[in-house]
């Protein structure tokens, strides 16, 4: 068993009450695997730095619903408790896109209605707790309601039939008066509260343009981690949730590694990378299958270091926020001529969103000053107030470093920034993913060695593009 923490919309607190459970869990020396609806990568950071134990994305846009399931079980059989944070609102998903195959197992015709709701919904909580036959825990924004609350929880639990809300969570709930009417408004429905929370405004975790600030640059999150700790504490019904969280069997037998093989050339090649401050935005997964198939990878960072890892025959950039820490990024030219001489000898080079920014002429920060980027992309990268976000079905427009021409692959964009000049050969041509809205040609292949685009993805379903990865990286000469 395990247990989804969805919220009735975004911003009712899931990530809050998440944090409180996880910590009180850890705290008390138990062994607990999160995972995390979507294609987030902060979130994931602070289930982490709280659990010791790195959070899995279950995402069936990015990967697929097999994916989705095999990574669940594999995950969570490794530890005694296993809880997942959801997306938005419990129903809130995509459309299904034609050509990404979704199968409905119909019982009979009049639940034809079921299968659009479902296909609407795709990839959403709901369409996740059905997949994995989860139970649902619903966080509510209790703080401009009273009587109404019966009427979400009502809408909510009979909206779906299969969808197992097993209970609420009351959160920024006022006063003890406010907390007698919510329970007043409930008790028709006979649904169980297992936790309420009143209004924190002392546990707020500071955020900036694209979400939440990361844990590694919050020096007051252990004192954040305290507070949710007694949070955990004191405003859950333990006795009810603990059997919900509980892994009924633990499997403690761990994956084996499948490196590729060569008779000739080494068996590990080194994999630098990026990882600090400015660059941490990876799918812990697409770290695993690079190891499992062969790669040692040496994290390095942009930021601080002079030089590059040694013997490296690849290098891995991740999205994160260069922007934010552009002028020490440009401070650090050791960094950056080494980068550039070795993506100009021809080294294989992933970098996504970040990562791309990073290797351009410049980047111009959100205050619009100009600094001195890596340059190897003929093009400057320029921060601005609209956000671009949403799934991608991208299709390559021409052979490349992870894909060959004419492949479609699924990915995530999510920035704020966009570059001044587009690539005389762009990689991709983008569409919505729910929609055949064309959204541009994208993404950087010059040299023939580098892969950078703005769009993320996750391999978990998509081997062949981490093991092409490291057959260019294995005949590359770093000599």
């Amino acid at each position: 068993m395990a247990l989804i923490i969805a919220g009735e919309r975004s911003g009712v607190g899931k990530t809050t009450v998440t944090l409180a459970l996880l910590s009180y869990l850890s705290r008390r020396g138990l062994q607990v695997q999160s995972f995390k609806v979507g294609p987030d990568y902060i979130d994931p950071m602070f289930h982490k730095y709280v659990t010791g134990r790195a959070c899995r994305n279950l995402d069936p846009v990015l990967t697929s619903e097999q994916y989705v399931k095999k990574c669940f079980e594999k995950h969570s059989n490794l530890s005694e408790y296993a809880l997942i944070e959801g997306v938005m609102g419990l129903f809130d998903g995509v459309s299904q896109n034609r050509e990404k195959t979704f199968f409905i197992q119909l019982e009979a015709e009049e639940n034809s209605h079921l299968v659009e709701q479902q296909i609407n919904n795709f990839a959403s909580t709901a369409h996740i707790a059905k997949l994995l036959n989860l139970p649902v825990l619903l966080v509510i924004d209790c703080s401009r309601l009273s009587g109404s609350v019966a009427a979400i929880v009502h809408g909510y639990r009979s909206f779906d039939k299969d969808i197992q809300i097993v209970g609420v969570i009351l959160n920024r709930v006022g006063s003890d008066r406010h907390l007698s009417l919510l329970k007043n408004s409930l008790e028709p429905l006979q649904i169980k509260i297992f936790g309420v929370l009143r209004r924190q405004d002392n546990i707020a975790i500071r955020d900036r343009h694209l979400g939440l600030i990361p844990a590694a640059e919050l020096p007051e999150l252990n004192e954040v981690i305290d507070k949710l700790v007694n949070l955990g504490e004191t405003c859950f019904d333990w006795e009810n949730l603990l059997p919900l969280l509980r892994k009924t069997e633990i499997i403690s037998t761990p994956s084996t590694p499948s490196p590729l093989s060569s008779s000739c050339l080494p068996s590990l090649p080194k994999i630098a990378v990026a990882y600090d401050k400015a660059f941490n935005f990876y799918y812990q997964d697409n770290l695993d299958l690079l190891q499992n198939l062969g790669a040692e990878l040496v994290f390095w960072s942009p930021l601080e270091d002079t030089e590059l890892p040694k013997d490296i025959r690849g290098m891995y950039f991740g999205g994160g926020f260069p922007e934010v820490f552009a002028q020490k990024l440009a401070e650090n030219t050791s960094a950056r001529d080494l980068v550039k001489a070795a993506i100009s000898s021809g080294i294989p080079t992933i970098a996504e969103c970040g990562g791309l920014m990073y290797l351009c002429e410049q980047l111009i920060d959100m205050s619009g000053k100009s600094w001195e980027m890596v340059g190897v992309l003929t093009t400057t990268a320029v921060m601005d107030k609209r956000l671009t976000l949403g799934y991608r079905r991208a299709i390559a427009l021409q052979d490349s470093l992870l894909v060959d021409a004419g492949k479609t692959i699924y990915g995530h964009e999510f920035h704020r920034s966009h570059l001044i000049s587009d690539s005389h050969q762009p990689l991709f041509e983008t569409y919505r993913f729910d929609c055949d809205e064309f959204t541009g040609k994208e993404g950087w292949i010059s040299p023939q060695n580098l892969h950078a685009s703005y769009i993320h993805m996750h391999w978990g379903n998509s081997r062949e593009i981490p093991q092409r990865f490291l057959e260019k990286c294995r005949v590359f000469d770093c000599s």
